[in-house]
């Protein structure tokens, strides 16, 4: 007996797959689909480690188990193969980027493969193909024309390594997501996509879709919702009769009265505008504030907004503000905690009742007005939820009103709001609005999509300048728009792109008046490509249009999609936004891509770092599918963990998922190999007496019972853990499975099918070969997937262990049904029990129902 040939067989099995093609999802139109989808793969010249497999085996089972349900199954492959990875390589390395992309694509595809994958590969796409990007480029002239891309000039955030501007969404932690290099703001123009303008849909679809809590949590915090009041204060100046009007966005209009102060972003145009040489005067204090805002701009927004960082400010001295509420004149001051872009880039401090502006007031000395008294009952919540005594809530009340402490909550009534007294905060919000002439609106965090890149290897943007026209679109007739082959592609210095220099490509004629014109040199982000991919895969070599009607009804919305945490707030808001964007053009079926999306943990470097092309911590997959076998890797992946958490890998403990498969191997030698015609469990054929005939009887058909119940409980577990995903846990109850199975004298060859059934979206090949060698012609993947029997899974033995005195001196197997009474009179004539019983006085008899019998003598 030996253990199976992995290299032999997979590559085997991988060949006869792409030959009979069962991985091909078809155009049939009428049979129940399911479309899985796994993240657009980039192809870097690092090539997959062994962190990429985790998401794409899972996938791949789930797609596989759909498959043996009777669905006609699309999982596609394709790359996202534009953008920056590529073209620093290439520069690095002196290869043109087409060429880098075709060995990238090549070694990718070939890893993918070896790996057993289930990719429909007649579907490949590839977004640097002119082909597909033709269809990139349409719908962004789709966007031009409804006015969601334009051309505006805006501050970026500016990657001095790259060379490149970078949407809010690619800088991490104050740098730049591909190379960490700290980003700094660079004014240039740009163009923009209006996402905001699908920021409400964006937020309220998220109820419509079976995604992950925690990526809806990050979705919309992304997107960043808010609803209050906006508010405006009248600023009044020292010198002079100048006045003026700043919208305040504020989601406690009910503490209008309390505010004593107003705090302005470092960019906030009214700032900018007092700081403008054109106003001197207007500012007492204009080069300290001038100081502060330049030295404010050099930081970035994380650590501008942490909680732990020190809030700092500068009074604008010589301006007042005028709270609309109570009539006061309140300071001014400008302070790098706001934010220009959300709300108005104003605030309305009130420090009693906000915990930042609590601290700010403190460290400068300014005014706390308390606003908000909370009710007695709610302070004992709002304290420490537990029961005070008098003495303890009068404490509780004077530190409130000394200020020692603040009360951030809504329970309560208003004091010091003149006609609003003894009102509740929620019922204050609208009527305090009203009464002031604001507004009640809705603000959202996110901005527009920063969609230029100064970079070569990216889609050109379909757009003409003619200074007599404007801005005009390249007719659709002449998409797509190619990227030219140059020699030349390094990043500039000046922050335009390679393109510009290339005046031959440059200079057109413009579309509309026929004179002179230049092409736009700025490319689309490589999120461009990402953000539709999905849909060409229904139908990837339609040249008419990016897909058709019927294509799309059928398949979409992707069934289930499984990707990385980290591009929560990346691909999958972009996606989702170009979707519904399709969708009011009535080109899509539903205003949502994804139905389900789900998210792996990482598998991390062994000493539990996140693995990276940098550290060079990464493995090889072929590597350990050259040692162990694709199965053994697919297995240990999946076992390592539970799948929504991050492990780290373990070159040590795979061996267990390769003697796992070994033992699988094992049991179909051993027990079936050489007759699959006999099932059952064979009788022993030596002399007996008649009682041990009917004992040995019981004890094999009770042995036969519980392993059908474990049987039968194994297919129900695999069958419910991967669409939980739990994965780990259901490789764990078909180990166990098959350690019972090794120490059967006989398996029923139908038993053995039925286990191999379930085995095989885990472990494809070895399920396969020995699928072949039971006799069956057609491939266990698109045989029906195994059903439990549900009067099996039912546990309907019992072993009874007899004790005398407490020691062990036999054991009964009897059915569930039989009562205590029943036991106690099979226990007493037990021909095995009779020897330590007869002639003694027997004291008493306990039961433990199910377990054990115990009789003291």
């Amino acid at each position: 007996m030996k253990n199976y040939d992995h290299n032999k067989i997979e590559k085997k099995w991988q060949k006869e797959w792409d030959k009979q093609g069962i991985y091909t999802a078809k155009n049939s139109y009428t049979k129940k689909k399911f479309y899985g989808l796994i993240e657009f793969p980039y192809p870097s010249g690092a090539g997959l480690h062994v962190g990429h497999i985790r998401s794409n085996t899972a996938m791949d089972i789930i797609t596989r188990k759909r498959r043996m349900e009777g669905y006609n199954v699309l999982f596609p492959i394709g790359w996202d193969a534009f953008g920056l990875p590529t073209e620093n390589y290439a520069i690095k390395t002196g290869k043109q980027p087409e060429k880098v992309t075709k060995e990238n694509t090549d070694m990718f595809r070939k890893q993918l493969k070896a790996l057993g994958f289930g990719f429909d590969w007649s579907r490949e796409v590839n977004t640097t193909d002119p082909a597909y990007y033709k269809w990139t480029q349409w719908i962004f002239l789709q966007m031009y024309k409804k006015g969601l891309a334009y051309k505006a000039k805006s501050t970026i955030n500016w990657c001095p390594k790259d060379k490149i501007g970078l949407a809010n969404e690619e800088v991490v932690n104050g740098a730049c997501e591909r190379c960490r290099t700290p980003t700094i703001k660079k004014e240039k123009e740009q163009w923009m996509l209006g996402i905001t303008k699908y920021a409400d849909r964006l937020d309220k679809d998220l109820d419509t879709v079976d995604y992950l809590e925690k990526i809806k949590i990050q979705q919309r915090n992304w997107i960043g919702k808010s609803e209050g009041s906006e508010i405006t204060f009248k600023i009044v100046f020292t010198h002079g009769q100048q006045s003026g009007f700043i919208p305040v966005f504020t989601t406690r209009a009910d503490t209008l009265f309390g505010a004593t102060y107003m705090v302005l972003a470092p960019e906030h145009p009214w700032v900018t505008l007092a700081l403008d040489d054109n106003h001197v005067g207007v500012l007492n204090n204009t080069d300290e504030v001038r100081a502060y805002v330049a030295e404010a701009k050099k930081k970035d927004e994380i650590e501008r907004t942490s909680d732990t960082k020190e809030k700092t400010g500068v009074e604008l001295k010589g301006v007042k503000a005028i709270n609309p509420g109570s009539g006061e004149e309140i300071p001014v001051f400008v302070a790098d905690y706001v934010l220009a872009h959300y709300g108005t880039g104003a605030v309305m401090a009130v420090p009693a009742h906000d915990e930042r502006d609590f601290q700010f007031a403190k460290k400068y000395n300014l005014r706390i007005k308390r606003v908000i008294e909370p009710s007695v009952i709610r302070t004992k919540v709002y304290i420490n939820e537990t029961m005070n005594t008098a003495e303890e809530l009068k404490n509780i009340q004077n530190r409130l009103v000394n200020f020692e402490e603040i009360y951030t909550g809504t329970d309560g009534k208003l004091i010091n709001s003149e006609q609003f007294n003894e009102r509740s905060p929620e019922e204050a919000r609208t009527k305090i609005t009203n009464d002031v002439g604001g507004k009640i609106v809705t603000k959202y965090k996110l901005r527009d999509w920063v969609f230029s890149r100064q970079r070569y290897w990216g889609e050109p943007i379909p757009i003409i300048h003619c200074e007599k026209c404007g801005y005009v679109p390249v007719p659709e007739k002449d998409l797509p728009v190619i990227l030219p082959k140059v020699k030349s592609y390094e990043p500039t210095d000046n922050g335009e792109s390679p393109l510009a220099t290339i005046s031959k490509w440059v200079n057109t004629t413009c579309p509309t008046c026929k004179g002179k014109a230049k092409r736009e040199t700025d490319t689309m982000p490589n999120w461009a490509g990402s953000s539709w991919y999905y849909l060409r895969y229904t139908d990837p070599t339609n040249t008419k249009e990016f897909a058709s009607k019927k294509n799309l009804d059928y398949f979409t919305p992707v069934d289930w999609y499984n990707g990385g945490m980290e591009h929560t707030t990346l691909h999958l808001l972009y996606s989702r936004f170009w979707h519904k964007f399709l969708f009011d053009l009535k080109l899509v079926p539903t205003s949502e891509p994804y139905m389900k999306r789900t998210s792996q943990g990482m598998i991390l470097a062994e000493d539990g770092a996140k693995i990276s092309k940098t550290k060079g911590n990464g493995v090889d997959p072929i590597d350990i599918v050259k040692l162990y076998g694709a199965d053994t890797l697919r297995v240990h992946e999946m076992f390592m963990g539970p799948f929504d958490q991050a492990v780290p890998w373990s070159g040590d403990t795979i061996i267990g998922s390769r003697r796992f498969l070994d033992k699988v191997w094992r049991v179909y030698e051993a027990k079936l190999a050489n007759d699959f015609s006999q099932s059952g469990r064979a009788i022993s054929k030596n002399k007996k007496s008649n009682s041990e005939e009917i004992r040995g009887l019981e004890k094999s058909l009770a042995s036969e019972a519980q392993f059908q119940t474990l049987f039968h409980k194994t297919i129900k577990k695999v069958t419910e853990d991967i669409e939980s995903m739990s994965f780990n846990t259901a490789i764990s109850s078909m180990m166990v499975l098959v350690n019972e199975m090794d120490k059967e004298s006989r398996i029923d060859v139908e038993d053995f099918k039925l286990f191999i059934k379930i085995l095989s979206p885990f472990a494809p090949h070895i399920a396969e070969e020995l699928w072949s060698l039971l006799g069956e012609k057609k491939s266990i993947h698109i045989s029906a997937w195994s059903l439990w029997d549900a009067k099996k899974i039912i546990d309907d033995m019992m072993t009874i262990v007899i004790q005398v005195n407490g020691k062990v001196r036999g054991e009964l197997y009897l059915s569930l049904s039989t009562t205590e009474e029943e036991v106690k009179i099979k226990v007493l004539q037990d021909d095995r029990i009779l020897p330590w019983v007869e002639g003694k006085e027997i004291k008493r008899i306990v039961y433990v129902p199910g377990r054990v019998l115990n009789i003291v003598i």
